[in-house]
């Protein structure tokens, strides 16, 4: 009884696993040409990104430190080469000039979340190719070798060369996407990281500099 319990348990994971073969090998083609689509978006954004270095930062900073009100902050803001969606955070702040700096403090502090989640948002999608290609990869591998041994116990050498075809073509497809997706999300990781820090740095000088025009408009 014990036996026939376990042939059947036996013949219904071999079921199940044969099953997954098709789905997977499904996946691993849909990864693949995510990760291509991907990696031309990476090129892409790679040669439009416009550089804001450490002066460009110091040089805004300054001009809107020394800006007389929230229009002229504003002005300085949409002269400057951060990226659109930065201005619009920086601009969404200095027109909330006329209520409190705590307020001002936590929608700042809100923006800047939003970003990050955008951002994170973003590589979330070649981490999925980094944690599931290679995964995907090995199920392709392990699978149709099992049937491909049995094969070769009856002597059939060509369902094994076929086994090991589908194993060894599953695996460098699992391991390119998953290749593809860590270079993207790791330069991606860096340059989204450089551009918070930049963000956050600026707003913490428009914050004070709005401080200080409320602190003028008030004493007058």
């Amino acid at each position: 009884m014990i036996i026939f319990g376990s042939e059947i348990l036996s013949n219904l994971l071999h079921l199940i696993a044969q099953s997954l073969l098709i789905p997977v090998i499904i996946i691993l083609i849909a990864f693949i040409t995510f990760a291509i689509l991907s990696l031309g978006s990476f090129i892409t954004e790679k040669f439009a990104r416009i550089k804001f270095d450490v002066d460009l930062t110091e040089k805004l900073i300054r001009a809107i430190s020394k800006s007389s009100n929230p229009e002229e902050m504003k002005e300085k803001v949409r002269q400057c080469e951060l990226p659109v969606k930065q201005k619009n955070v920086l601009i969404k702040i200095i027109s909330n000039y006329d209520i409190g700096s705590r307020s001002r403090s936590a929608l700042a502090t809100k923006l800047i979340e939003e970003e990050e989640l955008q951002y994170a948002n973003i590589t979330q999608k070649t981490d999925t190719l980094v944690r599931l290609g290679p995964t995907l990869g090995l199920m392709g591998t392990l699978i149709p070798l099992g049937p491909g041994l049995a094969a070769l116990g009856s002597g059939d050498i060509n369902t094994l060369a076929q086994a090991l075809i589908i194993a060894f073509d599953t695996t460098i497809t699992g391991l390119a996407a998953g290749a593809i997706g860590f270079i993207i999300s790791k330069y991606r990781r860096m340059w989204y990281a450089d551009e918070l820090s930049i963000l956050e740095a600026i707003v913490e000088s428009t914050l004070e500099a709005l401080e200080r025009c409320q602190i003028r408009k008030e004493d007058f």
